[in-house]
């Protein structure tokens, strides 16, 4: 059924405990937040994932199997943490549209100026959004913080974005959240050109005790960016495993074979460009576990570019650095200094060894898999934290 109804892939951002995993978990059931250090603090650290179909009877949209099934939709739950800036970017690179939750009873947090900033350094345009809360607010306050939301979108890409009041704990509309996701415009995919898959978690799913007949794969989830790819298909993984050896890392790709595809809870035989999937492949579950593999790209054999350490690029900086208290300029790039890059869902650090004008090449510590055109974020550490200073493209 979720191949015939257009997906997407929707990014639920926003500052620190203004509810974005109570909203998920009432949009779809299910709470993201399952590492139990996660559980333990109350915050998201890693990226979760979530999805629901939208069904519409009549006038009414809801998730409960009434009516006609008109979109899945794919939820990636991104941290609101300042310290968590690069998990959240490598969320905003496998996402079409965003849920931005701002409370009613706070208003617009420093966090919440470096999400919306980052949902535009990766160019996201449709924002729905979600003035949460509601209910712990007068209806004067709600006016006042509706107002300041107006003031604060405007002029930007979600000037005309829809601002939804809801209470996720009192789950009030709900069914209007529910609406304006169902009228997402679904982005164009490609599944014409050579299959990009971008790692944003890598697992081990066996039980401890699992017999060695029973044992599964290691599984990657992530987005298919373009492409097809299906089950028995030989594919690549880059930068890969990174191995040290005398005090360096080098990094080798994986070759392995797909054994089973996943999308939400369907199995299915092959998958094009569209929601959050897994990938079931025939690698030692230990190499997937935890992570290891996140920020890698896969591909079938010989199509991926050699991974770099070298890489230029093409850059906008903002007017002011975000996700701070006070106004501070945001300074040109200076040769020799030291920068954060968000490639897709790879984050590395390098040094710019030139600066001239909009551009800028950088030598980075773990290397990527530099495509062209590949939108960039670019983060500055100030005062011990990565701020968000501009974006950029490779080229």
């Amino acid at each position: 059924m979720t191949e015939q109804i257009p997906v997407i892939n929707v990014g639920v951002v926003g500052h620190i405990d203004h509810g974005k995993t109570t909203l998920l978990s009432k949009l779809t059931g299910k709470f993201t937040d399952t590492h139990s250090e996660e559980l333990k603090r109350g915050i998201t650290i890693k990226l979760g994932y979530a999805e629901i179909v939208i069904y519409k009877d009549g006038e009414n949209y809801n998730k409960d199997k009434k009516g006609k099934p008109v979109r899945y939709v794919s939820f990636i739950d991104a941290p609101g943490h300042e310290m968590l800036m690069a998990t959240m970017l490598s969320g905003a690179a496998i996402i079409d549209s965003a849920i931005l939750v701002i409370a009613a009873n706070e208003g617009i947090k420093p966090q919440t100026k470096e999400h919306f900033m980052a949902l535009q350094a990766k160019k996201i345009k449709n924002i729905i959004i979600v003035q949460n809360k509601i209910d712990l607010v007068s209806k004067e306050k709600a006016l006042e913080n509706y107002k300041m939301i107006k003031e604060f979108v405007k002029g930007t890409i979600a000037e005309n974005a829809p601002i939804i009041p809801i209470s996720a704990q009192q789950e009030i509309n709900i069914d209007k959240l529910l609406e304006a996701l169902a009228n997402l415009p679904v982005p164009e995919r490609d599944a014409t050109k050579e299959p990009i898959f971008l790692i944003a978690r890598s697992f081990d799913i066996n039980k401890p005790g699992t017999l060695i007949e029973n044992l599964h794969g290691g599984v990657l989830g992530g987005i298919l960016k373009q492409g097809r790819l299906k089950v028995g298909d030989e594919i690549e993984i880059k930068p890969g495993l990174s191995i040290k050896k005398n005090n360096q890392y080098t990094y080798e790709p994986l070759k392995t074979k797909i054994i089973s595809l996943h999308q939400g809870s369907d199995s299915v035989q092959e998958i094009s460009p569209g929601a959050s999937l897994a990938i079931e492949t025939n690698l030692d579950p230990y190499l997937t576990k935890t992570d290891s593999l996140t920020g890698c790209v896969v591909s079938t054999l010989g199509t991926l570019p050699e991974i770099t350490t070298k890489v230029k690029i093409k850059f906008k900086l903002f007017d002011e650095v975000l996700g701070t208290e006070d106004k501070k300029s945001v300074e040109n790039i200076k040769n020799k200094e030291m920068l954060m890059l968000s490639v897709n869902t790879t984050i590395s650090v390098g040094i710019v060894e030139k600066s001239l004008g909009d551009q800028a090449e950088l030598s980075l510590n773990i290397p990527i898999v530099a495509l062209k055109g590949d939108n960039v974020g670019i983060a500055r550490n100030l005062q011990g934290h990565w701020r968000l200073i501009g974006f950029g493209e490779i080229i």
